[in-house]
């Protein structure tokens, strides 16, 4: 090796091996300068919160006096606290029913827009409008007035002679309307998928056709196959999304999490906890629950994807 480096060298000028050294580093210079920001960024407004959560959730803090260290002891308070279970049960629900609903709308409404209708980019921008809106203030505030007593669909049952319930303030349907809230911000995975029929070829489906296979035949077996990647991709982010929704159970319930704890999702216990009780070492624990169930929830995900999802390699 010592022969080869030494011909090597004899090869190369000094000169040019300097001169690349400095364009290597000038062009190092301009990435890091470029990089700059958002590695400052990084680091003050994400990684260092991240940290400092961490150490708060082994403490006592109360936002007043200094953070005191109890090690595992809020541990042992969310294995003990009812409310808490309460919440992982309402998110969790939550999360297998909204997610499924969701994905199984987008993709019917995508499908539907991939057979050529006219004005296609215009019922492409308003379809996805749902999903720029659904998680503001002001949707959930038209949610509640929605589903009140009072509401439209209350006066629209009334015009059947049906009296409806009170869809927020009964425990049995408050979260109900949130599930349907979510579903109808199908939106953003309706674009992806729609991109991605885009991308199947059509003499797949040309070929089936002519060996006689009906369309659900088509769609069952070349569709769904060969969109599998992006429904994992849906998946994915749609049960991350879910996991980490706090707007519509705030304003929907006045951020009580009612009726009867119906719409308490972990989200906002953990915000009712720090910034409602000013308990942010318990606050930060739980926020760290959540962080572990989103990723053992994301780490099954990929672990099964092997047994149902296909990559045309």
């Amino acid at each position: 090796m010592s022969a080869l480096n030494e011909l090597r060298a004899l090869r190369t000028p000094k000169g040019a091996i300097k001169h690349r050294d400095a364009s290597e580093f000038r062009d190092n210079r301009a990435a890091l300068l470029f990089l700059g920001p958002w590695i400052i960024g990084f680091l003050v407004i994400t990684l260092g919160p991240v940290l400092v959560s961490l150490y708060l959730s082994f403490t006592d803090y109360n936002l007043l006096q200094n953070p005191n260290f109890t090690g595992l002891e809020n541990a042992q308070r969310m294995v003990e606290d009812p409310r808490l279970h309460q919440s992982l049960g309402v998110t969790i629900t939550y999360v297998l029913v909204s997610v499924p609903l969701q994905l199984m709308v987008a993709l019917a409404i995508a499908v539907l827009l991939d057979r050529g209708l006219r004005g296609l980019s215009f019922y492409r921008s308003v379809l996805y409008l749902p999903s720029l809106l659904g998680g503001s203030v002001a949707i959930a505030v038209l949610w509640r007035l929605v589903f009140g007593s009072s509401g439209l669909v209350n006066a629209l049952l009334a015009v059947f002679g049906i009296q409806g319930p009170g869809w927020i303030s009964e425990p049995d349907t408050a979260l109900s309307t949130l599930i349907i809230l979510h579903v109808w911000t199908f939106g953003a995975p309706m674009v992806i998928f729609l991109a991605g029929l885009r991308q199947i070829p059509r003499q797949y489906y040309e070929a089936a056709s002519t060996d006689g296979a009906g369309r659900w035949t088509q769609f069952r077996s070349i569709t769904l196959p060969l969109l599998s990647p992006i429904i994992f991709f849906n998946l994915v982010l749609g049960i991350i999304g879910a996991f980490q929704s706090f707007t519509q159970a705030y304003v929907v319930s006045n951020g009580s999490g009612g009726p009867s704890d119906s719409t308490l999702f972990i989200t906002l216990y953990l915000y009712q906890k720090g910034f409602g009780s000013f308990q942010m070492g318990y606050a930060s624990a739980i926020a760290w629950l959540l962080l572990i169930i989103i990723a053992a929830a994301t780490a099954i995900n990929f672990w099964a994807s092997k047994y149902w999802v296909f990559y045309d390699d």
